[in-house]
């Protein structure tokens, strides 16, 4: 539990570990059912958390608006795939040195400049779209500009959750994070699927752009005491020892690995999503968005499950389990017959997927030192959007020659590999997470 807070004291309560964060006062324990959102205990978390929810809504719609743009204008497999890889080849270029970034700077003030740095992209995309001058480059470019935003982004706001609400709620702040994020998943795309058949693409650009303006004012009124920062060091110095450090810890190295993997293998099936959905099943923007929607929903299910836990224990065994129920919904995919079951496996997929990222984000942060703590997101991210361009791209070139299904059939076969392989780390990862190591 937090630290009590003295009579009319408001601010600063210290968490452990150094950290402090703004907490209500409590003076009975929460009943079981409300810890599932006791990280909500946290003002600043509250703030950003809310405003986030508003603006990840408009970024999912982007993220399907943009896809079906594509398809639109190239009817091509590898054109869409080529806009997946432009949108998240940078975290895999780039991010060692964004997690330097995060570590040596301050993450509030970096996740300020990337807010409004999102929110001319999609101004900009915006007004490409509205004004009829848009072309498939553009939107390669632009994606290309969102990536790098990204990159610098990811590693910054994840770090920063620690400082939000401390080590004791970091879990549950992870795990409301994710659900908040597949909330927006749930209705983002099928908004934008019934906002493209009434108006075109450009509408869901201009509201995403719009949603940035209340994470802006959110971040202006959190309040956090000075955080310690990296001392000065090179870029290659700090790079480094990043790596170093997953060299030498067997533990974080199997949880970076096994998250890459399952991730990559999520790639062509989330690229192809749109010739399942019309190519396929006949289904259109609509039916697109409807894909993605279950695989929100499925998503938010499985991290609302998961925000009830109380500590790391267990999460070996979630992560090993989770990796496996990807690939049989990956198998599953390539073989489905009907839009309706279609469905239902886009929803394990999102499922499977959010459990093991919030599970294996939750254990790094767990086990890492603070003064890693950046780089170590970075390398977490590049696991999750950094392995999705491969996805995409080389899902969308083998789709081309060998179609969509045979595409999905061989990367369940993959996830099922990495899967079986990770579960021999298992033991070892429980132990270090029962010792505090």
């Amino acid at each position: 539990m937090a630290s009590r807070i003295p009579p009319g004291s408001h601010h600063g309560v210290t968490v452990g570990n150094g950290l402090t964060s703004d907490v209500l006062p409590s003076g009975r324990r929460f009943a079981a059912w409300k810890a599932t959102f006791r990280a909500l205990r946290h003002r600043n978390f509250r703030l950003f958390i809310g405003a986030q929810a508003v603006s990840l809504l408009g970024t999912w719609m982007q993220n399907l608006a943009q896809n079906w743009l594509v398809y639109r204008l190239t009817a091509s497999e590898l054109a869409v795939g080529f806009a997946g890889f432009c949108a998240h080849a940078p975290v895999l270029a780039f991010g060692p040195a964004a997690g330097w970034l995060a570590d040596r700077f301050s993450r509030h003030r970096v996740v300020v400049a990337t807010q409004a740095a999102f929110l001319l992209q999609a101004a900009l995309l915006a007004w490409l779209v509205l004004s009829g001058r848009v072309a498939p480059v553009w939107v390669y470019a632009l994606a290309l500009v969102w990536g790098l935003i990204n990159v610098v982004d990811v590693p910054a706001r994840q770090s920063l959750y620690i400082h939000l609400v401390g080590r004791q709620d970091l879990m549950n702040a992870i795990s409301l994070n994710s659900a908040v994020f597949n909330g927006a998943r749930l209705l983002g795309p099928a908004l934008a699927g019934l906002m493209i058949a009434a108006w075109g693409e450009g509408v869901c650009f201009v509201i995403n752009a719009v949603t940035f303006v209340p994470v802006l004012v959110a971040l202006g009124l959190i309040r956090l005491r000075p955080l310690p920062l990296e001392r000065e060091r090179s870029l290659t110095e700090a790079v480094g020892e990043s790596f170093r450090y997953v060299r030498m810890e067997t533990r974080i190295r199997a949880l970076l690995l096994v998250n890459a993997l399952a991730n990559l293998s999520r790639g062509p099936a989330i690229a192809l999503a749109p010739f399942f959905a019309d190519a396929i099943f006949h289904r259109g923007s609509q039916g697109l968005g409807m894909l993605n929607g279950l695989a929100g929903l499925g998503a938010v299910t499985g991290t609302l499950l998961l925000a009830r836990k109380t500590d790391a224990r267990g999460l070996g065994h979630l992560i090993s389990a989770n990796a496996l129920l990807t690939s049989v919904s990956l198998v599953a995919i390539a073989m489905v017959p009907s839009y309706e079951l279609l469905l239902v496996l886009f929803a394990l997929l999102g499922y499977s997927q959010m459990r093991q990222n919030a599970s294996v984000n939750t254990l790094l942060q767990s086990l890492v030192p603070e003064r890693l703590r950046g780089r170590m997101m970075a390398l977490y991210a590049m696991t999750v959007t950094g392995v999705l361009p491969v996805g995409h791209l080389v899902g969308g070139a083998i789709a081309e020659q060998l179609g969509v299904r045979i595409t999905v059939l061989i990367a369940g076969v993959a996830c099922l590999a990495g899967a079986l392989a990770f579960r021999r780390h298992v033991p070892a990862l429980e132990w270090a997470v029962e010792k505090g190591i």
